[in-house]
């Protein structure tokens, strides 16, 4: 998991991000305006920067041109989404730019984007444990108690999106769109039954919770 400096004056939007961030296993630190964030980098050295445009005393695009985070990755947060915003954000070597309003979900994803993009070759074997479950999401292999699990490619897949996104509640249309896509026009109910089967399969009745009118969450 990374260390993330969350850079952003509006305080209950810094505050939303760091528990999103801590939900899915990050660690942050925050600051409210661009001397403060210039400030923390003294005492903490971050994996990555969620940096918003328009802060008080210096902007995000000033600390940008002046370097300010080095070769620390960045992600713009920001408002202004006209097109030459965007373009000048990029060039000035952000990593990525996404404009408010977004899902915690969007967010999550982008960062664990750019941080596997930042460090390409770092040899981290991704292991999830869960009761008597471990999911090896790099070779799609689960096991139960040490005993391989015969799981298809969709059932990894939904199984992948919910250990990305664990603890946040997610709909039963987002999670087709995040596990299989746009353009998989399956039922909604086809979730429910991988569900069903993952819960069995792995043994996690207690883990893969049902959120009433909503959807599911894996609870870890």
């Amino acid at each position: 998991m990374a260390n993330i400096l969350i850079v952003e004056d509006e305080k209950s939007i810094n505050d939303l991000i760091l528990m999103n961030l801590k939900l899915v296993g990050h660690t942050g630190r925050q600051a409210y305006d661009g001397n403060d964030a210039a400030s923390v980098l003294k005492e903490f050295q971050p994996d990555l920067v969620l940096l918003d445009v328009m802060l008080p005393y210096q902007d995000g695009f000033s600390l940008m041109e002046q370097k300010v985070f080095g070769d620390i990755p960045v992600i713009f947060l920001t408002a202004k989404d006209s097109t030459m915003d965007k373009v000048k954000g990029l060039k000035l070597g952000a990593d990525d730019y996404i404009v408010k309003p977004f899902e915690a979900v969007e967010l999550l994803a982008r960062v664990e984007s750019v941080l596997r993009r930042a460090k390409p070759s770092a040899p981290a074997v991704r292991v999830v444990v869960i009761n008597s479950a471990s999911i090896y999401l790099d070779q799609r292999v689960a096991t139960v108690g040490g005993a391989p699990v015969d799981l298809t490619n969709r059932e990894f897949e939904l199984l992948e999106v919910l250990i990305n996104n664990r603890n946040i509640a997610l709909s039963r249309e987002k999670l087709l769109n995040l596990a299989w896509g746009y353009d998989y026009f399956g039922d909604t109910r086809t979730v429910d039954v991988h569900i069903t089967k993952l819960r069995k399969k792995l043994n996690l009745e207690n883990h893969i919770k049902t959120v009433y009118k909503v959807g599911y969450r894996m609870e870890v």
